[in-house]
């Protein structure tokens, strides 16, 4: 399954689209849709996994309500949203959010916990991640002596780049830069804390902030399987790789094909698609503790 098609009658309103989101500017507010496209190694796959994108949408709403933090939110109910007559709202339902405009801060503000991905070749290079010296002998997805703030830049397209917290205020300034590392860490520990009461790890993640009326606030996704490695506690052991909540099945699909990942993507498996599904719907009602309304 692909994201979804959107009815012509929103075509005339300013559009973004990302690797997995369309924003649409409304005027005094944007609608921000996460679709159901997939991607993996810089890639946005041909096959879409059904329901991904109300996934995201419910797990972000759920942490929105559940943290005191001010943030971008403002509904997920479209029937008062003054979209055009036309608008399909039930290929909208449960992947849209109305969200305050603000200016976007130009820095990924990367959390971790754990030792892995881009962390993990890091420090077995130099023991360091980001600049940051960590103590020797740690394993792989070891449980760090405390959460480390990693920024990094927002690129349109590719990879984040990991950069120093100095070339962080560089960019931003000393204070915002100061502010932006305690209040990620703070949400990141607070909803590390709750996941691992619902028996999940939150290894790391990544928050994105704006400016609204000169504050600060929480923006985009916020603590889901897209922006955060889930590891199931049961299951944890440090040494190897996780199993995951997430699109392990698709990277371990893809990396099994002879696809060169520098040409188009293949075409995912239905079978690959499925258990997908099942893992983004198992996290999201694990960690809310509500049944996924579309399942």
């Amino acid at each position: 399954m692909s994201a979804p098609v959107l009815e012509t009658s929103l075509e005339h309103y300013p559009v973004r689209r990302g690797k997995v989101r369309d924003i649409y500017d409304l005027g005094d507010q944007l609608l921000m849709i996460s679709t159901d496209r997939i991607s993996a190694y810089d890639w946005v796959l041909p096959s879409g996994i059904p329901d991904k994108g109300r996934v995201l949408t419910q797990v972000s709403a759920f942490w929105f309500d559940l943290l005191d933090v001010p943030h971008h939110l403002l509904s997920t109910d479209l029937e008062n949203a003054g979209l055009p007559d036309g608008t399909d709202l039930a290929q909208l339902a449960g992947r849209s959010m109305l969200v305050r405009k603000c200016e976007v801060v130009p820095i990924e503000c990367v959390v971790r916990g754990y030792l892995d991905g881009s962390g993990w070749k890091e420090y077995q290079q130099s023991g360091t991640v980001c600049g940051i010296q960590l103590p020797s002998g740690l394993q792989q997805c070891s449980k760090l002596n405390e959460p480390i703030f990693t920024p990094a830049t927002k690129e349109e397209t590719g990879h984040d780049i990991n950069i120093s917290f100095e070339r962080m205020i560089e960019i931003i300034g000393a204070e915002p830069a100061d502010e932006l590392r305690r209040r990620s860490i703070d949400i990141y520990q607070r909803g590390a804390e709750y996941a691992g009461q619902r028996g999940i790890i939150i290894a790391d993640t990544k928050f994105e902030w704006g400016r609204f009326d000169g504050e600060l606030i929480l923006i985009d996704e916020v603590l889901t399987p897209d922006s955060s490695r889930f590891w199931p506690a049961d299951q944890y052991e440090p040494g190897h790789g996780q199993p995951s909540f997430d699109k392990q099945f698709v990277r371990d699909w893809l990396s099994a094909t002879d696809w060169d990942k520098n040409s188009p993507p293949p075409a995912l498996p239905d079978d690959v698609i499925a258990k997908t599904r099942e893992k983004y719907i198992e996290a999201c009602e694990q960690l809310t503790g509500q049944q996924f309304a579309w399942k």
